[in-house]
């Protein structure tokens, strides 16, 4: 419990501190890095401890959620720290504290999932890949909002706190073509080492997912081609990280939650 109020705590700081440099104009503000970074590592550690008393992996639908969550969190970080793009952290940073909590409250699975290498290898690819994506249609969303706000000629003060918006636009297909790599190793994962992937409960997940990885895929091959960018991007990007929600965490609560099932 210690280690988890610890996180929140050391979250809510370092958006706290973010909100404030981007209101007072500070984007370059680097006194939240050492907080994320400590918040991701007390984050980390509560899995780790959870680990080592279940003797294996917990992989149930809050677990899964706080590790996506932690995922994002230390992505942002590294994105804040190097670049241009610390206000992603604002909203971040909240997310994963509520991830984790949500993880604590409903603690952990009564059986830790025993999964060898290979299978543990499809998990960790596919919680990378959505980690990845999930933080791909957070920049989107900003994409969406700072084109909007120059269009109609609102020049708010959070606008100073984001990078120029083809910046933002390079980073965002950046994110979404490493999500898509990782994505792309997880369904081949899945086809090589999952038993049965079209049967049973996996059979959703299965075509929703790929459903998801051919709108990414369409998505940066218009990139390349014919140069999509602002609203198609933003509507392709939403769409495709809405399939994959459905594909993972759709499936994980109608199993865990509705029919009591592990997925």
């Amino acid at each position: 419990m210690t280690m988890v109020l610890i996180a929140t705590a050391l979250y809510a700081a370092a958006a706290v501190l973010l909100w404030h440099a981007s209101a007072r104009d500070a984007v370059q503000h680097r006194g939240w890095i050492p907080l994320a970074v400590l918040a991701v590592l007390f984050h980390a550690e509560t899995h780790a401890e959870a680990w080592r008393l279940l003797q294996g992996p917990d992989m149930h639908l809050f677990a899964a959620l706080s590790l996506v969550g932690l995922g994002m969190a230390a992505l942002t970080t590294a994105y804040g720290a190097f670049g241009r793009m610390q206000a992603l952290g604002v909203v971040v940073f909240p997310l994963a504290a509520l991830s984790l909590l949500a993880y604590h409250a409903q603690g952990h699975s009564d059986n830790a999932n025993e999964l060898g290498w290979r299978l543990q290898l499809h998990a960790w690819l596919a919680l990378l890949a959505y980690a990845t994506l999930a933080v791909s249609a957070l920049l989107a969303i900003f994409l969406w909002a700072q084109e909007r706000a120059l269009r109609q000629r609102q020049f708010h003060r959070w606008l100073r706190a984001l990078p120029p918006l083809t910046e933002l636009e390079s980073l965002l297909f950046r994110s979404i073509a490493v999500g898509f790599v990782l994505l792309t190793a997880t369904l081949l994962t899945g086809v090589l080492f999952v038993d049965d992937l079209l049967g049973q409960h996996l059979v959703h997940k299965t075509v929703l997912s790929v459903l998801s990885w051919l709108v990414f895929g369409a998505l940066l091959l218009g990139r390349w081609r014919r140069g999509w960018r602002g609203a198609t991007a933003v509507r392709l990007t939403l769409a495709a990280m809405a399939l994959l929600i459905l594909a993972f965490f759709g499936s994980k609560i109608v199993l865990e939650l509705v029919l009591h099932r592990t997925g």
